[in-house]
């Protein structure tokens, strides 16, 4: 779970860097792809020769998945909902998570899908708010980039491994970068580049720390919970940007929402497993 913690605290971090300097203000597709750039340059020295091709394959493909084309629908997104109703809208990846998770085991159970939608309930309570009709289409593209973030988290999770982590997870983010490279040739608008060394700045941190070090730490600590805690901790990140805000910035913000909200996904929290049985017993036989 300390994986999980640090890399929410990262992001929250980072969410709200990007919020006061980044966004409207440099082409979102550029962000990304300097960010997928930056952190492929971070772990490609360490990547092993003992990686098999099939292992760098499937990585590649989770990489461009779960953040190439996830990143891509998200922005699309933006061109039929305002920014609140994509963040409420996203609250909806737990869910994904346990459903994905029950497919790759080839089972179903309902009554695991509790601590996921008590998350979910947590999260529209301080994301809540009146919505415009005709938002389906924003909601779908929404949905489907929360189901590319959830699938990567759980594919990895199944992974076995032929070297230590580290050396092969550079493939995750080559993956990434070719998928953000496409994005970019066809969506980005190189007119909006970065105008000051802070601007720059942020995204080399943003590249190196919040993705590099932030998704790497994420899906490992993916591999060390139950599915059930690595859903509820999905949405643990709205309270945690939101109070990141409200330190650093002093943005307004509805405190007793957030404190009702946050308990109550916090209450899921500890509702959930701490270790999926089944999980634990993969990886005792890969020996991992």
């Amino acid at each position: 779970m300390i994986l999980l913690w640090v890399v929410t605290l990262i992001w929250a971090f980072s969410f709200s860097l990007i919020d006061v300097y980044i966004a409207g203000k440099v082409d979102a597709y550029f962000a990304v792809w300097s960010r997928m750039l930056l952190a492929t340059l971070l772990f490609l020295p360490l990547l092993s020769r003992q990686v098999s091709k099939g292992l760098a394959g499937r990585l590649m493909a989770i990489g461009a998945i779960q953040l190439g084309l996830m990143f891509t629908l998200l922005y699309h997104a933006f061109a039929y909902l305002s920014v609140p109703e994509v963040l409420l809208f996203t609250i909806m990846t737990p869910i994904w998570v346990m459903v994905l998770e029950d497919a790759r085991l080839g089972r179903f159970r309902p009554r695991a899908l509790w601590p996921a939608l008590v998350a979910v309930a947590g999260a529209a309570l301080i994301r809540y708010q009146p919505l415009e009709p005709g938002l389906w289409y924003g909601f779908a593209l929404v949905q489907c980039a929360n189901l590319c973030f959830a699938f990567g988290q759980v594919a990895y999770r199944s992974l076995s491994h032929e070297v230590p982590r580290h050396q092969a997870f550079g493939w995750f983010f080559v993956g990434a970068l070719a998928f953000a490279t496409l994005a970019l040739m066809a969506f980005g608008n190189l007119d909006r580049l970065p105008q000051s060394p802070v601007q720059w700045g942020i995204l080399v941190w943003l590249g190196l720390g919040a993705s590099g070090l932030g998704y790497f730490l994420w899906n490992l600590g993916a591999t060390r919970v139950s599915a059930a805690r690595l859903a509820v901790m999905n949405n643990v990140l709205i309270p945690a940007g939101i109070i990141v805000n409200l330190l650093l910035w002093q943005q307004d913000a509805d405190l007793l929402r957030l404190l009702i909200g946050g308990g109550v996904i916090l209450l899921s929290l500890w509702w959930s497993p701490p270790k999926d049985p089944t999980a634990a017993r993969d990886r005792s036989e890969r020996g991992q």
